[in-house]
Formats: structure tokens, C-alpha cells, sequence
């Protein structure tokens, strides 16, 4: 039987959680599925873990690198060495939910270019449910080629994520790759640098478990969020400005809440302000407002953040998630004091 489903994995230095994931896999597979891991070179047991599978699961290929070479790099290796039809680029901590291959098999038969795969997102331990659903869909909903922009008004904050993304290997392979190597969102360049030539599915039904706060990339995540998406989305050619400007802040260094929320977090202080936003040569005023976000102490900054879940209406589970997670943590300072 051809191959179907090739699930992709880049992975580094992971042994602690990547068995885990594999076995959410393994328990649901069958024989139109492969496993491809392309591990970037770790140096911890992720290769004694992942090789246990290669020899219980039938179509698993392990490819061992000498270096990582950037996640984008890495996820587009381990597709480029897939041999199934679609491509589902799975992250090496997280879960399938019962009944997500099946569902995402099921979705590959209709033949559209592109699925998007909803997701639930739970604290490192899977214990607390933080947010249901990540996309807000209750029901399954279909994009023509023609309807590229309201894909992207739709899912495009959601798909930031890249377990999100089934995609046909021809499709991800005929487009270009390598302008976004380097930006953490290489899959998200892929999807919306033109519109796909066949139609596009979200899934509704949640299928994947998302262990939150565990990101290897979480020490960069000013870097990523403020700078890095930011420049990707501009670059977008085939995405209207006014469109871009509906979904996304494109210069969030110039608001202060939005460095307050990473200064609480502990993302932010005098050091990226120094390294990223001083070289943009802003106005004064931009620079008055970013030096005193940078200032502000940050179990301050950290009190203000918990002040505000407590009163907003929306949810902020994440969101509390992080700053208690912070070094600023406000309760752990009480404690010392």
C-alpha cells in the first residue's frame, strides 16, 4: 500500500518528550502512514528514544544530522525525504488526540492542497486544559484557491503554529522555501506566498493536545513575535495590506502595552531594546515609550500583567500561564520578601 500521510518531525534534544508524542502516533497508525524524524543532532538519549520506534513501526525513517541547521531547515529536509502524498509537520512534544489520523486520512482523500488541523492547547504535564479550541471553529470549513485572503483572515494568527499544517509534499515542494529559512515560520511563508492551486480544509474537531509553554524558541520569542512574523507577513505579496493590517500589528515595538506584556513575562528589558528596536533609529517619542517599558521592575510589570487577566473578559489562560512562568513571577517575589 502507497504511502499516504507522512508525519514529519524536527526534532532536538528532546528525548524527554518526543517518545511520548511518538507513541500518540504509533498508537493510531496504520500502514498509509510514515513517521520521518530529522533530528538536528542532539546530544541528549533522543536518538535511543526515537530508534525504539524504527523497529515496532513499519514505515519509519530516522534521519541524524551532525548540526541543526534552523527549525525551518529542518522541517523542509524532513518533507523533502518524505515519501507519502501529504505532509503533516508535527512538533516533537506535542499529542494526537484518538481518532486524528483517521480524520486527517479521511481529509487527504478529498484531494485538497492544503489541511488545517485544529488543536486544543494544555499546560507541560497535560493536566490543565488551557484553551478548547485554538480556532474558534465548530464545523469544518472549505477554501476555494480563489478565497486565499479569507484562509488568511481566518487562520492566519492560528497558523503560527505548525502542527497545524497537512499540506501536499508536489505543493510544498514547487514553491519557494529558502526566502523564509531563518524566520521560524517557513511553513506559514509556504501557505500564503500565492494561492494554492487546489482548495484548502480546516478542521473544526480539535486533534492535537499542544503542550504549552515547552517551545524551544521561547528565549527568542521577542525577537520572533515583535520582528520576525512581523516581517514575513509584509513580505507576503499575494496578501492585501489592508488585510495584513485587519489581522496583525505589524510594529508592535511601538505600543507599550505590547512590550509591557513581554517585559512582564520577563521577554524583555534593556538588552532587546538595545539589539532590536535602538538600530530602527525610532522617534523620540517611540524611543521615550520603549526605554521606560525597559525600565519598569519587572515584578511591577509582572503584577500589572496578573491585574490584567483578572479583570479582562476574554480568555487568558495562556496568557497567565506565562507570567507565572516568569522570573519576575509576582507571588514567587512575595515569598522571598
Amino acid at each position: 500500500m502507497s504511502i499516504k500521510l507522512s508525519i514529519c518531525i524536527a526534532t532536538l534534544n528532546r528525548g524527554d518528550f518526543i517518545g511520548e508524542t511518538l507513541e500518540s502516533i504509533v498508537a493510531h497508525g496504520d500502514e498509509r502512514i510514515e513517521i520521518v524524524v530529522l533530528d538536528g543532532g542532539s546530544t541528549d538519549n533522543t536518538e535511543q528514544v526515537v530508534r525504539r520506534f524504527q523497529t515496532t513501526f513499519p514505515h519509519f525513517h530516522y534521519i541524524r544530522q551532525e548540526r541543526a541547521l534552523g527549525v525551518d531547515r529542518d522541517f523542509n529536509t524532513a518533507v523533502e525525504a518524505a515519501s507519502g502524498e501529504y505532509c503533516w509537520l508535527m512538533p516533537d512534544d506535542d499529542l494526537l488526540k484518538p481518532g486524528a489520523i483517521d480524520a486527517v486520512l479521511r481529509a487527504c482523500e478529498n484531494s485538497h492542497d492544503l489541511i488545517v488541523v485544529n488543536a486544543e492547547v494544555r499546560n507541560c504535564d497535560f493536566q490543565s486544559l488551557l484553551v478548547p479550541n485554538l480556532l474558534g471553529f465548530d464545523r469544518d470549513r472549505i477554501y476555494a484557491p480563489t478565497e486565499l485572503e479569507r484562509l488568511f483572515e481566518d487562520t492566519a494568527g492560528y497558523l503560527s503554529y505548525i502542527g497545524a499544517v497537512v499540506i501536499r509534499k508536489e505543493v510544498w515542494l514547487s514553491r519557494d522555501r529558502a526566502s523564509y529559512f531563518g524566520s521560524y515560520f517557513v511553513h506559514f511563508g509556504v501557505i500564503f506566498q500565492a494561492p494554492l492551486t487546489g482548495s484548502a480544509l480546516v478542521l473544526g474537531d480539535t486533534q492535537i493536545s499542544i503542550r504549552y509553554g515547552n517551545a524551544q524558541w521561547r528565549p527568542k520569542e521577542f525577537e520572533i513575535w515583535m520582528f520576525r512574523r512581523p516581517e514575513l507577513i509584509r513580505s507576503l505579496t499575494s496578501i492585501s495590506d489592508a488585510v495584513k493590517a485587519k489581522c496583525f500589528h505589524l510594529e508592535l515595538w511601538r505600543s507599550p502595552r505590547h512590550l509591557m506584556a513581554f517585559r512582564a513575562k520577563g521577554s524583555y528589558g534593556m538588552e532587546e531594546y538595545k539589539r532590536w528596536i535602538r538600530p530602527l533609529q525610532p522617534s523620540t517619542w517611540d524611543r521615550i515609550k520603549a526605554i521606560a517599558v525597559a525600565c519598569v521592575p519587572g515584578v511591577i510589570a509582572n503584577a500589572i500583567g496578573l491585574l490584567y487577566c483578572a479583570l479582562a473578559r476574554r480568555n487568558v489562560a495562556t496568557h497567565l500561564h506565562d507570567l507565572k512562568a516568569s522570573r519576575y513571577y509576582f507571588a514567587n517575589w512575595l515569598r522571598k520578601v
